[in-house]
């Protein structure tokens, strides 16, 4: 065979080989559903809970299911820094009550709503600042520091608040959880940036490149001179703040602080995560892929009951969704 004519057979095996994969293996590779699972998924609510019930597609329903997942965004935000360095933090819930609670005593006090929130976030952000300190100083796995700040930090809310609601009339919460910009209420708009902020720290800075070599590697991220133990309290830091920015969109929400852990709240966020793409294993982060997996999870929650279907197989329908995910992910490429 002539030299053209083997360029020629080279060119058309190498543009055989560069050719998309056909729709049916990218239906049945599992990377596929890893990685867009949260998308696919909404899309398919969408579709079903449309067809079945027209009021989930109207506009007042469609606002109200923004505004219902804001709070579930943020958190799973946070969540999302923890597990990309391949722990979880299960006090995020209580860290939202203990916010919820600091924000009520402190306004109720009379010092004003702006240093309750700011006190607020910063105990949040505190709770996971020790959460870091425990488990890197400590040597103490993940799971078991942040099981037990979960019940230390409940029994200091229970404490603080003496178990009773504390009513919260602050006018500028009252704007924030009723006031809106454009076509999205405040808290949506609260989330939208918290995504933005989020994505840049995690792509576009250098502690974000440090953040997913801890998790991927963290032998090999200290062997090129990652602080490690800094980046882990970062990321339980950083789930902390977002506890605290959750806790004054769910304060704003309800107008009271309630002395009550939202177990819903650490399921959700954990199952967006998953839904989401992330690599349970760390090393491994998406942003905008948990934001769409909150999304998804409070429109399964939003048609269920739309359709009048008993709130005691909701969180059935959420847990086979996750157990799903997790599946797919464990069986990526």
């Amino acid at each position: 065979m002539s030299a053209p004519a083997e360029n020629a057979s080279s060119r058309e095996a190498g543009a055989a080989e560069e050719s998309p994969p056909s729709l049916a293996a990218l239906l049945l590779d599992p990377s596929f559903w890893a990685d867009w699972a949260s998308v696919v998924g909404l899309i398919g609510l969408v579709i079903v809970f449309g067809i079945a019930q027209p009021v989930f597609l109207s506009v007042a329903n469609l606002q109200a299911l923004l505004l219902a997942a804001a709070i579930l965004v943020v958190l799973s935000i946070g969540q999302t820094f923890v597990v990309a360095t391949a722990g979880i933090d299960l006090s995020l819930a209580a860290a939202v009550m203990l916010g919820a609670i600091i924000l009520g005593l402190v306004d109720a006090a009379g010092y004003g709503i702006f240093l309750a929130c700011v006190l607020a976030v910063a105990a949040t952000s505190a709770v996971g600042f020790l959460n870091g300190v425990l488990i890197t100083a400590g040597r103490i796995p993940d799971f078991v520091v942040t099981l037990g700040t979960l019940s230390g930090v409940t029994g200091l809310g229970l404490i603080l608040s003496g178990g009773e609601p504390i009513m919260v009339g602050s006018t500028f919460l009252l704007r924030l959880a009723s006031g809106s910009f454009g076509p999205f209420g405040y808290p949506v708009w609260v989330a939208i940036s918290a995504v933005l902020v989020a994505h840049i720290a995690l792509y576009h800075t250098r502690f974000g490149v440090h953040l997913l070599a801890t998790g991927g590697q963290v032998e090999s991220a200290s062997a090129l001179g990652i602080h490690t133990n800094r980046v882990k309290i970062a990321a339980y830091t950083i789930s902390g703040f977002c506890a605290g920015i959750a806790a004054l969109l769910l304060v704003a929400r309800i107008g009271s602080a309630e002395p009550q852990i939202n177990t819903s709240l650490l399921l959700n966020s954990v199952a967006a995560v998953v839904l989401g793409g992330v690599s349970l294993f760390g090393g491994r982060a998406s942003i905008l892929g948990p934001a769409i997996g909150a999304l998804m999870l409070t429109a399964l929650v939003n048609g269920l009951t739309l359709l009048s279907v008993s709130a005691f197989y909701q969180p059935l329908a959420v847990g086979a969704i996750v157990v799903l995910a997790a599946l797919i992910m464990r069986y990526k490429k």
